[in-house]
């Protein structure tokens, strides 16, 4: 019926060529399945959501170099000129950026005694005021926000009330209400510190880790040489800003540098700059890989009606139809097709499982595999059909003439 047979026997009677195509195709199956996985975990990577308004938000860096400054009266004095000045919707001190790649983490404790002490994932350390929340645009999804009195200012020991993601209260008390809750900073006893509030989204500085979604704001403003702040306002006025917020802080205290100015956009794009770059190189390396092997195949069957005109014209004459010689070129390829596509998918499975442990990445799934033979099926039929119509319309007389 597909003369499989016949096929057969042509292409074991020339081996040289349809063992390249093969060896090709399993190469391409094992290479493109993993590399569509590793784009697709990429892609996944970079379209995770901050739970911020990156493009509302901007960070700042200012250092004092005059001994004379109380770093902490300063920050209050500072935080409020940037609030005052047109444009601004809020802003606050902070420890740390969102998706910046440089911060805090901490580990915390918790329970009733050293006998029932938990300890809890690592998680992101935002020190700030009541205005953080509002600065980051994160959404508070149970409890409530610090009040402007219970905001403290000073050093990391003053924090007594945190608001955590709802990344890291899953991971540390489950399907528990975290409200409430006391965690400790070091052994049970030491610096208590009560959860008021969870947020839908806060994400981390470090986009490669796994504790990219749990993050923990204490309620305190540190007051350091150098202070970092977030800044919110609208897209159109942040250009105006950068100028405004230099000149009045320059204003206020001249021996100090104020610089940084970055949106949280603008953050994001440079961490996740390294996983787009593979992506794209990988998505051109799986599209000419793909192009390759079809474009070989489309040699192979240009080749084979060259050199088989004769064969053709006879089979025309012995009543064979045009769609019975481009049948025959399409089993052809099918058949290395799914051969190679076989033994390739096997190979992709095994290589996925050392990339899996050399570099940590999720498991194969199947449907990998099983859609690059599928997609391979379809760019090499597109191939080979043109050469195959050209081979269907040799005409029986070919058979009658001498070579």
């Amino acid at each position: 019926m597909f003369q499989i047979k016949p096929i057969l026997s042509m292409l074991m009677r020339n081996k040289s060529g349809p063992l390249l195509l093969l060896v090709q195709i399993i190469l391409s199956v094992a290479i493109v399945a993993n590399a569509s996985f590793i784009i697709k975990e990429r892609v996944g990577l970079i379209s995770r959501e901050s739970g911020i308004a990156e493009s509302e938000v901007f960070d700042l860096t200012v250092y004092n170099f005059d001994d004379s400054i109380d770093p902490n009266k300063q920050n209050l004095i500072d935080v409020e000129i940037i609030r005052n000045l047109d444009g601004v919707k809020s802003a606050t001190s902070s420890s740390m950026t969102p998706l910046s790649g440089g911060g805090w983490s901490a580990n915390f404790s918790y329970g009733s005694s050293e006998e029932e002490r938990k300890d809890t994932p690592n998680a992101a350390l935002y020190y700030g005021d009541e205005q953080m929340i509002s600065t980051l645009g994160v959404k508070l999804i149970e409890g409530r926000n610090f009040y402007p009195d219970e905001v403290s200012s000073g050093g990391p020991e003053l924090a007594t009330l945190a608001i955590v993601s709802a990344g890291f209260a899953k991971d540390t008390f489950g399907d528990e209400s975290a409200i409430g809750q006391i965690m400790y900073r070091g052994n049970i006893g030491d610096q208590p510190m009560k959860i008021i509030g969870v947020v839908e989204r806060l994400q981390s500085a470090w986009v490669n880790q796994s504790n990219i979604n749990r993050s923990v704001i204490l309620n305190t403003e540190l007051g350091r040489s150098f202070t970092r702040y977030l800044v919110r306002a609208d897209e159109s006025a942040i250009a105006d800003l950068k100028e405004a917020i230099a000149a009045a802080l320059h204003k206020e205290h001249p021996n100090r540098v104020v610089r940084g100015f970055t949106t949280i956009k603008e953050h994001r794009n440079s961490s996740y700059r390294d996983h787009e770059l593979m992506a794209t190189v990988l998505s051109m390396m799986v599209v000419l890989l793909l192009l390759i092997t079809s474009l070989g195949l489309a040699g192979m069957v240009m080749f084979n009606i060259e050199r088989r005109t004769k064969q053709i014209g006879t089979r025309r004459a012995l009543g064979a139809k045009k769609r019975d010689i481009i049948s025959f070129f399409l089993v052809e390829n099918y058949l290395l097709c799914l051969a190679g596509g076989l033994l390739g998918g096997l190979i992709a499975v095994q290589l996925g499982q050392q990339l899996m442990t050399l570099y940590s990445l999720p498991k194969l799934e199947l449907i990998y595999p099983i859609a690059t033979v599928a997609g391979l099926l379809v760019l090499t039929t597109i191939a080979v059909i043109l050469p195959a119509q050209k081979a269907a319309k040799i005409s029986p007389a070919t058979a009658t003439r001498s070579v």
